[in-house]
C-alpha cells in the first residue's frame, strides 16, 4: 500500500483536502486526531505529561489545559522537545498499527509537522498543501481569533513554504477557489492509484522511473 503523507503549515486548508480524499474513500490516518486521543482525561500520556510539566497543565475536571501547555512549550525549545519525546512515539505506533489494519491501493497519513519532526522517510510520497503566507494569516485569523503577531510566530516555528514546497513529492495549491481544489485532489486520487498499482508491477515500476 502507497502511503502518502499529507502536509504543510497552518491555515493552508490541510482539512478541506483531507475531506476531499476522504469522501473518493480514501483512508485518512490523521496524526493530530491521535494526539488528541492521547492526552484524553485518564489516558496514561495525559499523566506523562503531568509529571513532565506539573499541575498547571491539568484542569480542575483532569484533562489537558492546553492553553496552559502551549504557553510552556511554543517559547522553550527544550520544554518543546520534552513534549514531543513523551508525544511522537506513540503518536507514530498508532499510525502503524492502523496502517496494519488497512488493504486500501493507497492511504493518506496527515501529519502537519511531517518535516519538522523527521518523519518524512516515514511515507512513500509527501503532499503539500501549500498557499500564501497572508492567506494563512487571513485564515488563521478568522478560524482562531489570533493576533497577527501571534500567527506569525507559529508560522515561524515551522519550516519555511520554500523548504516544504521544495522537498515535496506533490504540492496542492489551496489558494484558489473550492472547486479547483477539487480538480487538483481528483487528478492526484487518480495518479496515487496508478502509481499503487505500479509498485506491485515490477515492469511498470521499471517504466515509471525511466
Amino acid at each position: 500500500m502507497l502511503k502518502v503523507g499529507l502536509t504543510g503549515g497552518i491555515g493552508c486548508g490541510k482539512s478541506t483536502v483531507t475531506r476531499l480524499f476522504a469522501a473518493m474513500d480514501v483512508p485518512v490516518i490523521d496524526a493530530d486526531q491521535i494526539a488528541h486521543q492521547l492526552v484524553e482525561k485518564a489516558q496514561p500520556t495525559l499523566n506523562q505529561i503531568q509529571l513532565a510539566f506539573g499541575n498547571s497543565v491539568i484542569n480542575t475536571d483532569g484533562s489537558l489545559n492546553r492553553a496552559a501547555l502551549r504557553e510552556i512549550v511554543f517559547f522553550d525549545i527544550e520544554q518543546k522537545q520534552r513534549l514531543e519525546a513523551i508525544l511522537h512515539p506513540l503518536v507514530f505506533k498508532t499510525i502503524t498499527t492502523a496502517l496494519e489494519k488497512l488493504s486500501t491501493p493507497y492511504c493518506l497519513i496527515a501529519i502537519p509537522l511531517l518535516f519538522e519532526s523527521g518523519k518524512a522517510d516515514f511515507v512513500d510520497r509527501v503532499l503539500v498543501i501549500d498557499c500564501p503566507v497572508a492567506t494563512q494569516i487571513e485564515r488563521v485569523s478568522q478560524r482562531d481569533h489570533l493576533t497577527a503577531e501571534t500567527i506569525q510566530a507559529i508560522i515561524d516555528s515551522q519550516v519555511s513554504r520554500a523548504f516544504r514546497t521544495t522537498h515535496a513529492d506533490d504540492v496542492i495549491d489551496n489558494s484558489d477557489a473550492e472547486d479547483r481544489l477539487a480538480e487538483q485532489v481528483k487528478k492526484l486520487h487518480n495518479s496515487y492509484l496508478s502509481l499503487s498499482a505500479c509498485r506491485d508491477n515490477p515492469v511498470c515500476e521499471q517504466h515509471h522511473h525511466l
